[in-house]
């Protein structure tokens, strides 16, 4: 039997922060957002919330969906670029809460991609009989690594946990395709850097250990990979793009989606979009899309829907499921 997604879930902070709440700190403007952005709102997490403990509220809520016991979970795989510690994983803190005891448990990072890679990582595993099942977790606490003086990149990203289950339970939600991609040359346009890091291997870098995005150039790539991904993923599947029920993209500013929309001919009702109250979670946004899509009956409706993912990396992921058997 093909993997297959058993169960999703997602978790969110308390806190809402609004354009509103913004414009008092920084010099901007609820217009100002939204007219760029498509963003209202994004979700900050307190000083008790974590990378961790939202990742696992959303592995917890996937796990309940599905029916398994965190005692059966076999491989734990955490996609996110803010992990709470350096080492060990995101991944060993969420296995051992859960009481997954004899899990495996890795970190992804690729940021706003790494969901779709874990994804990809968890399906092949399955597939080839080396896991019965995987976790797969997108979660972040992006607001930590913020210069929140600069308008250009605060009012972006937000905070936030999505999950997966992973099985080879049958054809329902099972994948057809997946496609990934990497162009390192454009690394500089979006980074974090660390305090051990070689900061001068980037044009700009001025020391500072938030996040440095050059929004122009990153705007460009992704309007193009956010297309191009769709169509290689449908290609490798050998479907055809019109009919593509839903699709989901990352949640980093709703131009892009509707410049993509335009570029493939489809319609902006195919394309989930929740980025005006959650802002850019990274690797957060498309498992948390996908669990409201889910919990609203978006996903039962829909036949042939495809995930697709930019971001630091420069990188690019998609991938291809079908709903029902």
């Amino acid at each position: 039997m093909p993997a297959r997604i058993a169960g999703l879930g997602m978790a969110l902070p308390k806190q809402a922060r609004t354009n509103h709440a913004l414009a008092q700190i920084v010099d901007t403007s609820d217009e100002w957002i939204w007219s760029r952005t498509g963003i209202r709102e994004r979700r900050i997490a307190a000083d008790d919330e974590s990378t961790f403990s939202l990742g696992l509220g959303a592995g917890r809520a996937a796990l309940e969906q599905a029916g398994l016991q965190p005692e059966q979970v076999e491989l734990v795989i955490v996609a996110t670029m803010t992990p709470d510690l350096g080492s060990p994983a995101v991944a060993n803190l969420v296995q051992d809460s859960l009481g997954a005891r004899t899990a495996g448990a890795i970190d992804i990072n690729t940021a706003c991609t790494g969901f779709i890679y874990g994804l990809s990582l968890a399906t092949a595993m399955v597939d080839t009989g080396q896991v019965g099942n995987a976790l797969v977790i997108g979660s972040e606490t992006m607001s930590r690594i913020l210069d929140w003086s600069d308008r250009s990149t605060c009012v972006l990203f937000g905070d936030g946990a999505g999950a997966a289950v992973i099985d080879g339970g049958g054809a329902d939600r099972s994948f057809l395709a997946f496609s990934l991609g990497s162009d390192g040359g454009g690394a500089g346009s979006l980074y974090r850097a660390n305090s051990y890091g070689l900061l001068d291997q980037f044009p700009g870098a001025n020391g500072s250990l938030d996040l440095q995005m050059d929004g122009r150039e990153v705007y460009k790539f992704a309007t193009r990979a956010l297309t191009d991904t769709v169509v290689a993923t449908a290609e490798k599947a050998g479907v055809a793009v019109e009919d593509l029920d839903l699709i989901v993209p990352h949640q980093a500013n709703v131009r892009i989606i509707k410049s993509a929309a335009e570029q493939l001919g489809l319609p902006m009702e195919r394309f989930v979009v929740n980025v005006e109250r959650y802002g850019n979670t990274s690797a957060a946004s498309i498992p948390i899309a996908l669990a409201e899509s889910d919990a609203s009956g978006r996903l039962a409706e829909s036949n042939l829907v495809m995930l697709v993912a930019f971001g630091a990396g420069l990188s690019w992921a998609g991938a291809l499921l079908r709903t029902g058997s």
